[in-house]
């Protein structure tokens, strides 16, 4: 707990009191968009934060539970970032704690070219929305390792394909095997992009697992609104492949701030 209340202070220590001289991003939405996106919706691209830049991430999703990640651009082609979330931060239940930080590194071991995608390497152990304790996992599956590749194309703005492998080390469900995901981003005007987001959920479809073999559709949109800003909206699991758990598809909120040491 006292890491998320910390986390909080920085945040609005990070928004409110830097010198607005500092702002120089402009948001990681839209085709004036100037800060690559590190996610599809809910894992991870290619993208990198700038050598000298930091993001701060929000995700409020069901039972008022919240996310936080901060991220660290080291070097060129380096990033260090470490998360933490909760149940119930909003309401009145008791607030229920993950049991551990995430963590997540990425190295880009190939930037895009005119022909070939930008390529990189990373582990993230953030998992997504709520922490199942009977089942020790998240109720989206962290990444684990993943290898992910990117490739943006001038079309109306720009389109950027995402896709990746990625083998999670949340497996107490019996049900862990190499995953494959893949995406796209289309720009809207300068300052907004629709997501859609293809999860196949191989590792998440035997045994106690939360999914029914389906994998997971979802779809988004982010606006950057401010400099550094970038708000957004996602439905996630369109095929209901989490029968039990929703309904028309699962709501949550984005937040994203980005700025320069």
């Amino acid at each position: 707990m006292k890491l998320l209340h910390v986390s909080l202070v920085l945040l609005f220590v990070t928004i409110f009191i830097f010198p607005e001289s500092n702002l120089r991003a402009q948001g990681s939405a839209g085709a004036s968009g100037n800060i690559e996106p590190r996610y599809i919706i809910d894992m991870p691209t290619a993208g990198l934060l700038q050598r000298g830049s930091y993001s701060v991430e929000m995700d409020f999703f069901q039972q008022g539970g919240m996310m936080m990640r901060m991220n660290v651009g080291i070097m060129h082609s380096l990033s260090f970032g470490i998360s933490y979330g909760a149940n119930h931060v909003i309401g009145s239940n008791k607030i229920d704690p993950n049991p551990l930080p995430g963590i997540n590194i990425r190295l880009r071991i190939i930037d895009e070219t005119l022909v070939g995608p930008a390529i990189l390497v990373g582990f993230d152990s953030q998992g997504k929305e709520s922490y199942i304790d009977e089942l020790d996992r998240f109720t989206i599956k962290s990444p684990g390792f993943f290898v992910a590749a990117s490739k943006n194309y001038h079309f109306l703005g720009y389109l950027s394909v995402h896709g990746g492998i990625n083998y999670s080390l949340e497996d107490s469900d019996g049900s862990n095997a190499l995953n494959l995901y893949t995406g796209l981003e289309k720009s809207l005007g300068n300052d907004m992009s629709l997501l859609l987001e293809y999860n196949f959920g191989l590792n998440d479809s035997r045994a106690d697992a939360v999914g029914r073999g389906r994998g997971y559709m979802n779809t988004g949109m982010r606006w950057s609104f401010g400099r550094g800003f970038t708000l957004g909206f996602d439905l996630k699991d369109l095929f209901k492949n989490q029968q039990d758990r929703i309904s028309i598809g699962n709501r949550t909120v984005f937040i994203e701030y980005v700025n320069f040491f």
